[in-house]
């Protein structure tokens, strides 16, 4: 089975941007993990980021029209983005959203709510780089 493991904005800069929140593995180190994990579970995995919300978009859509089962790590996309939430919408196969920190836990208000979560088929939030393991074990089965 092929699954996508979609980043949006700053998750290229981990292991440099607040590394007392999201950690110290790179973005490099993790689409290396994804896809000897994915390899374990027998997975086909493809990890891609982006910081611009139109590419993110069309991966999303095109995971539709191939009822590609999706791990969505979209930042701070999440909590405001109705296309993404439009997105997300139209997928066939299953979502997990995954988030490095416990968003419902951080200081800022705004990140406790996520437009991703209503169509997630599971929500994994505050496990860090482990979270996209788990993601990856719940769509294997």
């Amino acid at each position: 089975m092929r699954v996508l493991v979609l980043n949006g904005p700053n998750l290229g800069r981990l292991g440099r941007r607040q590394p007392e929140i999201y950690g110290t593995t790179t973005h490099d180190e993790l689409v290396a993990l994804c896809e000897e994990w994915g390899r374990e579970l027998g997975l086909e995995v493809e990890v891609r980021q982006t910081n611009h919300e139109g590419a993110l978009l069309d991966w999303l859509n095109a995971a539709a029209d191939e009822r590609t089962p999706v791990v969505l790590n979209a930042g701070a996309w999440s909590h405001y983005s109705y296309a993404l939430f439009d997105a997300c919408a139209q997928l066939e196969a299953p979502l997990v959203e995954v988030h490095l920190s416990d968003p419902s836990q951080r200081p800022e208000v705004f990140r406790h709510h996520s437009v991703v979560s209503e169509h997630a088929e599971r929500v994994i939030a505050g496990h860090g780089v482990r979270g996209y393991r788990m993601a990856l074990g719940h769509l294997a089965g």
